[in-house]
């Protein structure tokens, strides 16, 4: 039986999309897989980039790291970006994981466990995680990758990340011969002198465009589905959901669907939501309630069980992500385990 919501992977489209950011960027993708493939489901995801040829993976926790060893085998490098915290390089070393290093203390952990293969983060700018440059350790066994991150890269007119790159080019010296990657998915589409040796994209690959609105070049991989449970029409002057979020002005026939906050369809949707149903985009009205949200479809012919879009090919995800005030990484992320996930292709 069809669940009331869905959430459907194309695992062609996220192929298809991993071989345009590569010769987009012109170096290997080393394909972003944290929060679960941005709540696409891992397992499945980085599994078809293996076959699509990818061989090196970036998770944030190291419980993401073991499941995805678990999935994938013995053969990628699988970098966790949180690093190595005290107590915790037992676990990575027997995972066969590669801790992104930030900070001296996890040095000292690493090289204390006698870890093997590891990373390098550099602060370029960001002030999130990583060495500033005049901290930068000095080359030491077992470093393998060398990386920095760019804070403004969907910006492409913005100035600092040229200073980041600069940056990272200068200290990338200090470690000949080891791998170097900067560009996150807005950085692939930068001007040549961001892509180094590996690109890091992580929502491109999954369909959101490097500067928060859609690309033509990158195909829609998630589509987010839900059922008509209820149709209705609703008189002039009677409203729609809490607080009288919507009120008919004219008679209005109303499609109570199948998703609301508890799926993971943010309540910042009223008022700008739209979904893609009989043909058409059709508003959203009244507020996002925990299980269902309510769609005009006066003139429309539909019927209770059909199914409306929220996100898809032709709901595009960054522009859903625009009318929630909202980017399309948390529009993914916040997909919620109650609705399924199909996987096609």
């Amino acid at each position: 039986m069809p669940s009331p919501a869905t959430l459907t992977v194309d695992l062609n489209a996220l192929a298809a999309n991993f071989h345009t950011l590569e010769a987009i960027g012109g170096v290997p993708v080393h394909p972003v897989v944290k929060a679960d493939s941005y709540g696409l489901g891992a397992a499945a995801c980085a599994t078809r980039l293996m076959a699509e040829g990818a061989r090196t993976f970036f998770v944030a926790r190291a419980s993401e790291g073991v499941a995805l060893r678990e999935t994938l085998g013995a053969e990628p490098a699988i970098y966790v970006l949180d690093g190595c915290a005290t107590g915790r390089a037992g676990k990575l070393v027997a995972a066969n994981l590669r801790p992104v290093i930030n900070t001296p203390e996890q040095l000292a952990e690493w090289k204390g466990a006698n870890g093997g293969a590891c990373g390098l983060q550099i602060d370029t700018g960001m002030n999130r995680l990583g060495f500033r440059p005049e901290d930068a350790p000095e080359p030491f066994d077992g470093l393998e990758l060398v990386l920095s991150h760019l804070a403004c890269a969907d910006e492409p007119g913005q100035e600092m990340n040229g200073r980041q790159r600069m940056v990272f080019e200068e200290i990338a010296t200090r470690y000949p011969g080891i791998l170097r990657s900067f560009s996150n998915s807005g950085g692939v589409f930068l001007t040549p002198g961001y892509g180094f040796d590996a690109l890091r994209p992580g929502i491109s690959m999954y369909g959101g465009g490097p500067e928060g609105r859609p690309d033509p070049r990158l195909k829609a991989v998630a589509t987010l589905e839900a059922e008509i449970l209820q149709i209705r029409d609703v008189p002039v002057g009677e409203s729609v959901g809490y607080s009288r979020g919507f009120v008919a002005d004219t008679v209005t026939r109303v499609a109570i669907c199948a998703a609301g906050y508890a799926d993971g369809v943010l309540r910042s949707y009223s008022p700008k939501g739209q979904v893609f149903v009989g043909g058409e985009l059709r508003p959203m009205l009244g507020r996002v309630s925990m299980d269902v949200c309510a769609v005009d479809v006066t003139g429309l012919d539909v019927s209770v069980g059909d199914r409306v879009e929220l996100f898809g090919a032709n709901r595009l995800l960054d522009d859903a992500a625009a009318a929630a005030g909202t980017i399309a990484y948390e529009l993914l992320t916040s997909i919620t385990a109650r609705v399924p996930r199909a996987y096609v292709g």
